[in-house]
């Protein structure tokens, strides 16, 4: 009999955990995801323009490197940046150039991030350039909103760059990184040196 109460204890435990799947309770990471970061982009886009507009120096917004002048383009056909820190160089990487850059990229804040989820950096710990390591890239291998944010930077630049999906990883994402699709993508990045 009390072998008999511990298999019945066993299965109604048993029981008990399948009920309670983890799909019942489970919480999103990434509500409404989609719609989050393209309002997001979207407001930023905004109020980046009327910065430069009212003369703010260090807020760019930049045309995707591929697009010709004459392409109508709409608002994810471009990238924003913030100027932290200017350099001394005196030009900037081609499509065709290495570069030596130290980053950090990541999402814009979700359910266990509040920060963002950083999905990929150069470093440990804080942003510094003195000590960090630079990781080198082909700007040609990068994805469309990296090698944009380069092609306009030079040696020293220190700049915050704002990604939307469509210069990033698109409506599918990156899984290998962790990166849901329609992401905008966040970096923190100084162009250390140019490699030709």
């Amino acid at each position: 009999m009390k072998k008999l109460f511990q298999i019945l204890s066993l299965a109604c435990l048993t029981a008990l955990f399948v009920a309670c799947s983890e799909e019942n309770d489970m919480v999103e990471e990434y509500p409404n995801w989609q719609e989050t970061n393209e309002k997001y982009f979207n407001s930023l886009f905004s109020e980046a323009s009327q910065r430069i507009a009212a003369g703010d120096k260090s807020w760019k917004i930049l045309r995707k490197w591929s697009l010709q002048d004459s392409i109508h383009a709409n608002t994810s056909d471009y990238i924003v940046a913030h100027v932290i820190e200017q350099g001394s160089g005196t030009k900037s990487p081609l499509f065709t150039d290495s570069v030596a850059v130290i980053y950090s990229g990541r999402l814009l804040p979700s359910t266990s991030y509040p920060t963002g989820y950083v999905f990929d950096q150069s470093f440990v710990g804080d942003f510094r350039p003195e000590t960090a390591l630079a990781r080198g890239f082909r700007v040609s291998g990068l994805t469309d909103g990296f090698a944009t944010a380069l092609q306009y930077m030079r040696r020293g630049d220190r700049w915050e760059i704002y990604v939307p999906s469509t210069m990033g990883y698109g409506t599918s994402g990156s899984s290998s990184a962790g990166i849901p699709g329609h992401s905008v993508l966040v970096f923190d990045m100084m162009l250390k040196d140019i490699i030709q």
